[in-house]
């Protein structure tokens, strides 16, 4: 992959990388692209779908490493093969850990890293660090659509 040709990420809407809508968007911004990994931050909102006194839930530590798969697939799509944002699902999550659940207005950093990329499904190793803590980690296996949804 050839970087010399691709924005730099926090010159990028990450909104427009994603299929998801407000009030389902679980990243703010990107943070970090590269041939095998992807970081995304998120900071937690009061009012959140997924935000539950006062804290993240584990359903949405899962959606935002979700997200930042969705957000590599984007850049990918978009900087690299040059097409649109593709809808992709959670095909199995393995080995989900939380250590502790992030609060309100706190600052995610979720780093994917892809360790299999087969006939449209990704397998990816994920990380998602909040002050210099970590706060979950899973094994997550995306499968991608082949329809575009967005240009």
């Amino acid at each position: 992959m050839d970087n010399n040709h691709m924005p730099k990420t926090e010159a990028v809407n990450v909104r427009d990388l994603l299929p998801q809508q407000p009030p389902f968007v679980m990243v703010d911004c990107l943070l970090g692209f590269d041939n095998d990994t992807t970081t995304c931050g998120y900071t937690v909102p009061e009012d959140g779908i997924f935000t539950n006194d006062g804290c993240l839930s584990a359903e949405g530590l899962v959606e935002n490493i979700a997200q930042t798969c969705a957000a590599r697939q984007g850049f990918y799509n978009k900087y690299v093969l040059k097409r649109g944002v593709q809808l992709g699902f959670i095909g199995a999550i393995r080995n989900f850990r939380v250590m502790r659940l992030p609060r309100v207005g706190q600052q995610l950093k979720t780093t994917i890293r892809v360790e299999e990329n087969v006939m449209g499904m990704t397998l990816a190793s994920a990380i998602v660090e909040c002050e210099g803590q970590t706060m979950a980690t899973t094994e997550i296996k995306i499968a991608l659509i082949e329809n575009v949804v967005k240009e």
